[in-house]
């Protein structure tokens, strides 16, 4: 879920990365053409090769390996939490488990595509390091102790960091702006993994105890989830203008601040995303 943002960060550290994939119209068009011709799971391997064929033959640039390896980092986390959940034994029901082993695929995806592309930039990418699930930086102590035998609380673990990883996400898509095709490719797989996080927010509701009225999209800056520790992935999403327009009754409609929230997600730095997620991290 974080391609674009690999992307992004790349082409910031490493302007000419297009240029050596033969001329930059080439490598747009051929970046578009993935996106809309390939299945979700095959377009990280793809995109591998591409980083490959960037880089062969030459020592990739420290701040573009350092980006790979940051964003393997967050992928290990995030593939590492859904396998652990589907090897722990009646935590998911046997209705939802296609679903998980669906995103868990991916996620596990994204992670070779990671690795091949660093190996690719001459790099060396980083070993997978150690989680503690319960966000208690290795304490296994954390507010979310007993993530993989309770199955509300691995629902909520779950929904957090889809939505963080969608506003993440949406956070890299302004440095594409005026690349065309590119955006749209990026955009595409941003609705994908858009459609992850409502899902996810759906058997949420379905399957959870003691939530609340927990719908496909985020309202105000709630998280329905009963634990102020999720909540910094949640802070900021309470906006109600955009484009310097404030959405709330606007024209004359009855559009409360609840619905105007609802209309966007708002996105999130990378700073703010390592806050997250670090407490996951021993």
């Amino acid at each position: 879920m974080f391609l674009q943002n690999i992307i992004s960060e790349i082409e910031k550290k490493d302007p000419e990365v297009f240029d050596r994939l033969d001329t930059r119209r080439s490598a747009l068009r051929s970046f578009s053409g993935l996106g809309k011709k390939l299945a979700l799971t095959a377009l990280p391997f793809a995109f591998g090769s591409m980083f490959k064929k960037a880089y062969a033959g030459t020592t990739g640039t420290n701040d573009v390996i350092d980006v790979l390896n940051f964003a393997l980092t967050l992928e290990y986390l995030e593939a590492e939490f859904y396998k652990n959940g589907l090897d722990s034994p009646g935590l998911i029901a046997p209705q939802l488990r296609p679903s998980f082993q669906k995103i868990y695929d991916h996620e596990a995806a994204h992670v070779e595509f990671l690795k091949g592309a660093i190996t690719g930039a001459g790099g060396m990418p980083v070993p997978k390091p150690t989680f503690d699930f319960t966000a208690g930086n290795g304490s296994g102590n954390g507010p979310f102790a007993g993530v993989f035998s309770n199955p509300t609380l691995f629902l909520f673990v779950a929904q957090t960091f889809e939505d963080t990883g969608v506003r993440a996400y949406k956070g890299q898509a302004p440095n594409l702006l005026g690349t065309g095709d590119v955006l749209t490719a990026a955009l595409n797989i941003h609705s994908v993994e858009a459609r992850h996080a409502a899902h996810v927010r759906l058997i949420s509701r379905l399957y959870s105890s003691g939530v609340g009225d927990v719908k496909p999209w985020i309202t105000l800056n709630n998280s329905n989830i009963p634990s102020a520790a999720v909540q910094p992935s949640y802070n900021g999403e309470e906006v109600t203008t955009q484009a310097g327009i404030n959405i709330v009754n606007i024209n004359g409609f009855p559009i409360s601040a609840e619905q105007a929230s609802e209309a966007f997600d708002e996105f999130l730095t990378k700073e703010q995303v390592l806050a997250i997620v670090d407490p996951f991290i021993v």
